[in-house]
């Protein structure tokens, strides 16, 4: 095991942080055991064939020493029948030790794949209706990895872990017992020296483990650097700083072999220890009792099985640190999934029916005096009793310098947070009178920054309606101005997006966006800087789809490039979370020292 994790070739392993064994981490384990009821019968049976097994394995010295014995007496008076009667009793104990440990092994699959599978469903579940407060405070690896690593982890424990947990306690007892039994005298003289020298090597274990985890993160860090280099390598070369780059990647390398051979010398130092000091007892031990089977207190054939009940003895002691270690690790996965499972969630509904309206809006929109703060900053206001209105079907801009709070009213129309004072009225009735799945179902959004899922056009289009025919995709598509530069494509509706949508410009990305958005046939419609970083040739085909999309709807529209936004309804101003001016672009555009009127001239100035 250590000469694999030294060897710097290898990826790195994540190491998962341990939980010390206390009674609130067995309580957290002990929630995860209501997945393993429904599989109780099978894992029961598991861990009968388990004890069957390991109880026919350590049944095999006594056999083995009786062999020794009759076959020495049988040279002495030439009869084999004996030796074959015990020879077939060990062929007999290894096939049932054999049958014993396949079932053992099937079923503890079975029941570990299908109890994870269900945490895993559950997990998720429950992630994907967290809030978004959740999400703003917590990091996408670290989610990721309570859904890998951490369950993978219990998956181990339960397949494996707990099998040699139980096998090895099982060999400990009985091996103590059985070498106690046949003789007192080595056993003493066993338990003077084997701990000792388990100990010792316990300790050689870690710290060459350390080293590895250190050389490890080292490569990490290398690899690291090539994966920036090669991602930023326009700018590494616009800066002629390739040999700075090398000389970094070279310098990090030359870290991971100094910390490979140091651990080489500690794995050298290792085998001698283990050549000189773990062999040079047995040796030992095999010659004290060669003394005393010479004196008569001790036969040959106890001998024998003395010695291989001591090895089993020794191999138990040893494992139980790495398996301590396993089950430290196993108390920390399970502690980081129950506190996932136990996050309060939306109340969204989850069935297949979730797309079907309640309680219809017909898009009337108000904010009286919402005030806001974003839970993980409540020393910084970002709303301060806002209020306005946006009638059906009406466009109404909203516009302010960065920072004044037009993203976090998307976030309030979309109920991603609740305010902390005011209310959002729908149709004149408060949030809480509809459904959190009846408003999101009603409202769409086209945002700046597209995200796009990795798979065909046509499915990112049907994202807004699922189950949608080709025809209601297609027609979307072309409503949004998008079926033409589609069907350029070979594959056309078929295309691959990549990744985000990489494979796609930023224009062909909002009319993706825009057809999704028409699919869905909201009643409030928010774009949030939706042609903000568009050439003029892809903003014009774009507006041209958000004056389609923007029909006999009502559009909430965030926008800094005030051009796009004079034909609008109504306009709000806000500055440091504050309303402080609305009114249409005409009657703004008049008003002597205000902020609209302001920002329309310094953009003026810009462009000119």
């Amino acid at each position: 095991m250590a000469r694999q994790r030294l060897n710097s070739s290898n990826p790195a392993e994540q190491e998962l942080p341990k939980a010390k064994i206390s009674k609130e981490s067995l309580q957290h384990a002990y929630t995860l055991l209501k997945y393993i009821k429904p599989h109780r019968m099978k894992f029961g049976l598991g861990l009968f064939f388990l004890i069957c097994s390991t109880f026919a394995f350590m049944y095999i010295p006594m056999e083995m020493g009786k062999l020794v014995g009759v076959a020495t007496e049988s040279l002495k008076n030439g009869d084999l029948s004996r030796i074959k009667e015990i020879a077939l009793i060990l062929f007999a104990t290894l096939a049932f030790a054999a049958v014993f440990s396949f079932f053992r092994i099937l079923w503890f699959v079975e029941v570990s794949e299908k109890t994870v599978a269900s945490i895993r469903k559950d997990v998720y579940s429950n992630l994907i209706r967290l809030p978004m407060n959740f999400f703003a405070q917590s990091r996408v690896g670290e989610l990721n990895s309570r859904i890998s690593s951490d369950l993978s982890q219990i998956q181990d424990s339960i397949t494996t872990t707990l099998a040699e947990f139980l096998r090895q306690s099982i060999i400990l007892i009985v091996g103590i017992v059985a070498v106690t039994i046949i003789s007192k005298e080595l056993t003493l003289f066993i338990l003077c020296v084997l701990p000792v020298l388990i100990l010792i090597a316990i300790f050689f274990g870690r710290y060459i483990r350390k080293i590895a985890r250190q050389a490890q993160d080292k490569l990490a860090e290398s690899n690291t650097i090539v994966e920036e280099t090669l991602q930023g390598i326009s700018n590494v070369k616009a800066f002629t700083n390739e040999a700075y780059e090398t000389n970094r990647y070279v310098n990090s390398i030359n870290q991971v072999v100094k910390l490979a051979m140091r651990g080489a010398k500690f794995r050298g130092t290792f085998v001698i220890f283990i050549t000189l000091g773990l062999f040079g007892a047995i040796i030992s031990i095999a010659v004290y009792g060669a003394g005393l089977v010479q004196l008569g207190r001790i036969e040959m054939k106890d001998f024998i099985s003395f010695i291989l009940y001591a090895g089993f003895v020794g191999g138990a002691m040893g494992g139980f640190a790495e398996i301590l270690a396993q089950i430290q690790k196993t108390l920390g996965a399970t502690e980081r999934v129950v506190e996932l499972l136990a996050e309060p969630g939306e109340p969204v509904n989850m069935e297949d029916s979730s797309h079907k309206i309640e309680h219809p809006i017909k898009g009337h929109l108000a904010f009286e005096n919402v005030s806001f703060y974003y839970p993980s900053r409540p020393e910084v206001p970002v709303l301060n009793e806002v209020s306005f209105t946006a009638s059906a079907g009406e466009k109404v801009a909203i516009v302010g310098p960065s920072g004044a709070g037009k993203s976090t009213i998307v976030g309030q129309i979309l109920r991603f947070y609740e305010p902390q004072q005011g209310q959002i009225l729908y149709d004149n009735l408060p949030a809480s009178a509809y459904s959190l799945t009846d408003i999101r179902n009603q409202v769409a959004i086209v945002p700046q920054d597209v995200l796009l899922f990795g798979g065909s056009i046509k499915e990112n289009i049907a994202y807004g309606k699922i189950g949608a025919t080709d025809e209601e995709i297609m027609q979307a598509a072309k409503r949004a101005n998008a079926h033409n530069f589609i069907m350029n494509f070979p594959e056309g509706y078929e295309t691959m997006v990549g990744e985000r949508g990489v494979k796609l410009s930023g224009g062909q990305r909002q009319r993706i966006a825009i057809a999704r958005a028409l699919l869905k046939n909201p009643v409030i419609l928010i774009l949030d800087e939706a042609t903000s970083s568009l050439d003029s040739e892809s903003e014009r085909l774009v507006q041209e789809a958000l004056e389609e999309l923007m029909k006999n709807r009502t559009s909430i529209i965030i926008a800094h490039r005030l051009s796009t936004i004079r034909e609008a309804d109504k306009i709000v101003v806000l500055e440091k979370g504050k309303v402080i001016e609305q009114g249409t672009h005409n009657e703004l555009i008049l008003k002597d020292n205000g902020l609209y009127r302001y920002l329309s001239e310094l953009q003026l100035e810009s462009n000119n």
